[in-house]
């Protein structure tokens, strides 16, 4: 069968199953199958397939057919333009959550001396933070910023992080099998990232962290099963669910970072739409007025704290 028809006969298959982009899908699974770009789809449409191609495409469609997400059959999902490897047991990233990025990036640019900044501009992004530094408690010998991602999941925000400071971070997750998937992204990244199995913070040491960041679970319980399908059936609860409030891990995590961070220090948390005014509620006179930042489409996404 050629790929003109194969990618025919998959369109048809996922319209008919209701599934959402099926252009999109059958494009990506076609490619994943093929183990080849999906420039190759368009500038080859003559390309017969073997019977294993045509037998993988017919498992990724049933499978995405049955609900599966397509990151999940790819292994594959972009975040701020790399690639992350991603499976059931850890979160799907999201496009929102590079607002959390954006923010601790511009609290990192104005944590540093003057004299850092300037020299920082000159410089690539991947290495613009790369000598940022804080008062050391001892002496007049600088120490290095420390940033600390709480409930890493695929380690989206740990190794973002890393890669555009240059600065080692760290991050934890309750889920065993999520940082095994968070550490093989380091690695095959080239982040330097310390991972620790551990409930929030419990690992470190009061007053450790000048960044913390964290994109908690933050749906109510009972709006679990509204969800789509995908998420609902296939994404690991642990991730999503909040408790009956959607803030029960809010009112944990803020209190935990607050006897991380160092004076003056930062969280930034990414929230759920409807959560603008609830979540910094929970902050309280110990930490400045918290910043609440909307995304794209003006909807409350993420908060910023500076721990007084």
């Amino acid at each position: 069968m050629q790929l003109r028809t194969a990618l025919q006969q998959g369109l048809e298959l996922l319209r008919a199953g209701g599934v959402g982009a099926p252009e999109l899908t059958a494009e990506v699974l076609l490619c994943h199958a093929l183990r080849r770009e999906r420039v190759y789809i368009f500038s080859h449409p003559e390309h017969e397939l073997t019977e294993l191609e045509w037998l993988h495409y017919g498992r990724y469609l049933h499978e995405r057919l049955q609900g599966k997400p397509t990151q999940y059959i790819t292994r594959v999902q972009e975040f701020w333009g790399r690639e992350f490897r991603v499976e059931p047991g850890v979160l799907i990233p999201r496009p929102e959550t590079e607002h959390v990025v954006e923010q601790a990036l511009a609290v990192l640019e104005t944590s540093a001396p003057a004299q850092s900044r300037e020299r920082q501009r000159a410089v690539k992004s991947a290495n613009r933070y790369r000598s940022l530094t804080v008062a050391a408690p001892i002496g007049n010998v600088a120490a290095p910023l420390r940033i600390l991602d709480i409930g890493t999941g695929s380690g989206i925000l740990a190794i973002t992080l890393a890669l555009e400071t240059g600065l080692g971070t760290f991050a934890t997750d309750i889920s065993s099998k999520a940082l095994t998937i968070a550490r093989g992204n380091a690695s095959r990244l080239g982040a330097d990232c310390f991972f620790s199995e551990c409930d929030l913070g419990a690992a470190f040491a009061d007053s450790s962290f000048d960044l913390i960041v964290s994109n908690p679970p933050y749906i109510e319980s009972r709006e679990i099963g509204t969800l789509q399908r995908e998420v609902r059936d296939w994404e690991p609860r642990e991730a999503l669910d909040g408790g009956a409030s959607g803030l029960e891990i809010y009112a944990r995590l803020i209190p935990e970072a607050r006897r991380l961070l160092r004076p003056k220090g930062t969280l930034v948390l990414e929230i759920g739409a409807g959560q603008g005014k609830l979540v910094p509620a929970l902050f309280d006179a110990r930490w400045s007025a918290p910043k609440v930042v909307n995304d794209l489409a003006g909807l409350a996404r993420v908060v910023v704290a500076h721990r007084v």
